[in-house]
């Protein structure tokens, strides 16, 4: 027989699709059902808020893995003055830090119950953000942003680092450099901002405008925001990578802050609650496979 695991809060079904390529037999539980296009939670499904559900229903999983909503803690890990507001009022108790860490509280409280009703231990692993901890405790390991606590194996997989670029034989470093950007650039399917790759007589004068932007932490309009291993472009600011946070939706408060912090997320080009802005969030929370794949490895029975 197939083994059963519990897919909590289980979105587009980043946990699930690691857990039904090792064999189990798996059932997510959501309150809504995420399916954009093609993109959609791929096991059994039970619409249910998760606060409602008893362990004991569980008894018979060998695995349970939970990734609760973590809007409120990465919004709370961001550097603007509504964000800090909040997460002094609930260090300051005028907000109750129960009902910020009731969802993340309840997988801890299904995993005991299932406990209690079978008789033996069920293993948990919770996924959510860096910016949790404050407030739920150290996470006990993370790939890249996600960080994970409970039931957590002591051997995990490992992030590679970006892949270098090697240097073609011949031409100077600065116009391979602009050519492997144009090369980037034309596979990413983006154009840069008032930039020329072709014209020889700027590159100078671009190259020392993008070089003093990163110096001074600022990002650099029209170019990717993220390491990709190529020198020009390593040193971008990353928000996300900076403060291990999630990016994407209403995650990180209202237009005008996102605008004017210069932080935009692709979910924001939607209206609120469009079903866009709703996929931008969803596919930016999946789990990554190789994750969910090893996790669910280590605990087949």
């Amino acid at each position: 027989m197939q083994p059963l695991a519990i897919d909590l809060y289980c979105g587009l079904g980043g946990w699930t699709e690691g857990l039904l390529a090792e064999g189990y037999r798996v059932v997510g539980f959501d309150n809504e059902r995420h399916k954009y296009g093609e993109a959609k939670y791929p096991g059994q499904l039970v619409i249910q808020d998760v606060l409602t559900l008893h362990g004991s229903q569980f008894k018979d999983a060998a695995l349970i893995v939970a990734s609760p909503p973590c809007q409120e803690y990465s919004y709370m890990a961001m550097p603007w003055s509504r964000a800090k507001a909040i997460a002094a009022d609930y260090r300051s108790g005028a907000r109750d830090t129960k009902n910020l860490t009731a969802l993340f509280d309840a997988c801890f409280r299904i995993q005991r119950e299932a406990i209690e009703a079978a008789g033996h231990f069920i293993p948990l692993v919770v996924e959510n953000v860096r910016g949790a901890q404050p407030w739920v405790g150290r996470a006990s390991w993370h790939f890249g942003s996600f960080y994970l606590w409970g039931d957590v194996p002591a051997l995990m997989p490992i992030i590679k680092p970006a892949a270098k670029v090697p240097m073609p034989a011949g031409g100077d470093s600065l116009t391979i450099g602009f050519q492997q950007m144009a090369k980037l650039q034309a596979a990413e399917g983006f154009k840069s901002s008032g930039m020329n790759w072709s014209d020889q007589t700027k590159r100078g004068q671009d190259f020392t405008r993008i070089a003093g932007k990163q110096s001074e932490g600022q990002k650099t309009a029209g170019l990717i925001n993220k390491r990709n291993g190529h020198g020009l472009t390593r040193h971008l600011t990353n928000q996300s990578e900076h403060d291990a946070v999630k990016v994407g939706g209403d995650w990180f408060g209202s237009y005008a802050e996102q605008k004017a912090a210069g932080t935009i997320s692709p979910g924001r080009m939607h209206g609120k609650g469009s079903k866009a802005r709703k996929a931008a969030s969803a596919a930016i929370a999946k789990i990554p496979f190789v994750l969910a794949q090893h996790i669910a490895r280590v605990y087949k029975p």
